[in-house]
């Protein structure tokens, strides 16, 4: 996994998140896919998510665009912590 890629998505989360320290990532590596799970609280879901989903689309492309072109396929799901 590219860490450049985990660093841009803690920025961009914990940009938006209160409770920074809450946040936690699941990193699961497939042979063609790379899936970066973040779970926060349910008081920062809509304030990292964005009015409309705009955030969350946002950092997809940024993702999407910063992945390496002969590698993997990055993916990013935004989930509460249950």
């Amino acid at each position: 996994m590219n860490e450049k890629i985990l660093d841009l998505i803690k920025y961009v989360v914990e940009t938006f998140a209160d409770k920074k320290d809450a946040v936690e990532y699941e990193v699961a590596e497939t042979d063609y896919a790379v899936e970066v799970t973040v779970l926060l609280d349910a008081s920062d879901m809509g304030k990292v998510i964005g009015k409309q989903g705009k955030i969350a689309k946002a950092l997809r492309t940024l993702v999407s665009s910063c992945a390496p072109r002969s590698g993997k396929r990055y993916t990013v799901e935004i989930k509460e912590k249950s």
